[in-house]
């Protein structure tokens, strides 16, 4: 597996390493990029098995959600379930993403899927049964900790698949839009199944498709071979967040989390005082699909060609385009709030694409996986805060503030990406001889 190690170290690679710096910081895709990405020897089953693990990562929890409140009657007992999930996916995301970079995917996952399977079985006789919310939220956390790392677990393949440049490009690119149009799905399949009999239909479904998905990844040809990389001297007890482009990307995955937060409570808030609730999901959907088809064409021609202006660039312009989100007024303006939606969600994609290659150049040697972790786990908790805050927001001075809280939150990190930006920039000085040569 090939891992790629910060500008100070360029030692261990001299010019090999520092023309993929340069490729990683500037290539864009073509489609042709993304079809000879999957097509790639042994890409096949991996990538199925991937999209069946990953399409009910959303599905999960919402039918988690939905199914306790109609057992319990309480949404605030379905909303603590629900924290205590998340709480356990964001740890669990970066130590099984240690774990697979020491001793590769396989056995992590296998071992994952099997106690993840447990734990959300056990969940289930405990709703089923009325046990007290505390072994709810346990049972809710372990299944988190355990979930299947399959996003960094992916990601992470495609190193050993595709060579660096625009393919590999291309297959971070799918990597984030398949995971948009699976966070599309998901919650609407969720909603289907939990009309049926017996409502933890969904839960077992999406259970079922994690685990198997996992299973036959773990067990696929081109994980079983992935080797793992060999771990750089300077990684301690930190590992891959200890480096500061590592950091960075967390801040701007971090800040990205925050603005989506904020809008998901914001956007239901308009639609609500708009006399339409019902059309706060739908635009949600909406907005997801203008970034699935925004991410791609960006890919092809992505601007600022330099990945370390893009994330500052990026983030800021999700920022103002949320914030323009707030003139929709304390009435709820639906028109304005879906072009400002929209414009909005052209910068989702990119920037997930983004936080993914901006890890081949901040990760540290045989750290890929950890990194991607961190970065799985900055969002998360992004995402928890934004709609803690955003629902504070519309409390004390209705929906328009969930939208000005969340552009300020992500105007800050943007200018902090942007102070930081040298953590991520490639050598900007006159290029060694190597160097200039493999150019």
């Amino acid at each position: 597996m090939v891992s790629f190690v910060p500008i100070s170290e360029k030692k261990w690679y001299g010019r090999t390493r520092c023309a993929n710096l340069f490729r990683v910081s500037s290539s864009s895709a073509t489609l042709a990029d993304y079809r000879a990405a999957l097509t790639a020897p042994g890409a096949l089953v991996p990538v199925l098995a991937s999209a069946l693990a990953r399409l009910p990562i959303a599905m999960f929890s919402f039918a988690t959600l939905l199914y306790v409140q109609r057992a319990t009657g309480s949404f605030a007992i379905a909303g603590l379930v629900s924290a205590g999930a998340l709480a356990g996916v964001s740890l669990g995301a970066v130590g099984q993403g240690r774990l697979m970079d020491r001793i590769g995917a396989t056995r992590p996952l296998l071992g994952a899927a099997a106690v993840f399977a447990l734990a959300g079985a056990g969940m289930v006789l405990a709703i089923e049964t009325r046990q007290p919310t505390a072994v709810l939220v346990a049972l809710a956390v372990l299944a988190g900790l355990t979930q299947p790392a399959m996003p960094g677990a992916s990601r992470s393949l495609w190193s050993s698949l595709v060579p660096s440049g625009p393919r590999r490009d291309a297959a971070y690119s799918y990597e984030a839009i398949s995971l948009e149009v699976f966070f599309i799905l998901g919650p609407a399949i969720a909603a289907l199944l939990i009309l049926a009999p017996w409502p933890g239909t969904a839960v077992v479904v999406a259970l079922s498709g994690m685990v198997a998905g996992s299973v036959v990844f773990a067990m696929s040809r081109p994980v079983r071979a992935q080797e793992p990389a060999p771990v750089g001297p300077s990684i301690g007890m930190l590992g891959a967040i200890a480096r500061p482009g590592m950091r960075t990307v967390a801040l701007a995955s971090l800040g990205f989390g925050l603005v989506v937060g904020t809008v998901e409570v914001g956007v239901p808030a308009v639609t609500a005082a708009g006399g339409a609730p019902a059309l706060g999901g739908v635009l949600l959907s909406a907005w997801s699909v203008t970034s699935v088809l925004a991410g791609v064409l960006y890919s092809m021609r992505p601007w600022p060609r330099p990945l370390h202006l893009r994330l500052p660039v990026l983030l800021a312009l999700f920022a103002l385009f949320v914030a323009a989100m707030a003139l929709t007024g304390p009435t709820g303006s639906l028109p304005v709030l879906v072009v400002a939606m929209l414009l909005a969600g052209a910068t989702i994609t990119p920037q997930v694409t983004g936080h993914s290659m901006a890890v081949e150049i901040a990760a540290p040697r045989g750290t890929a996986t950890e990194a991607f972790g961190w970065v799985v786990t900055a969002a998360t908790l992004g995402l928890a805060a934004g709609q803690s805050v955003g629902g504070i927001a519309v409390e004390a001075s209705g929906p328009p503030a969930a939208f000005l809280v969340g552009a300020a939150a992500g105007g800050v990190l943007a200018v902090t990406l942007w102070a930081r930006r040298r953590t991520l920039a490639p050598e900007t000085s006159t290029p060694a001889p190597e160097l200039a040569e493999a150019r």
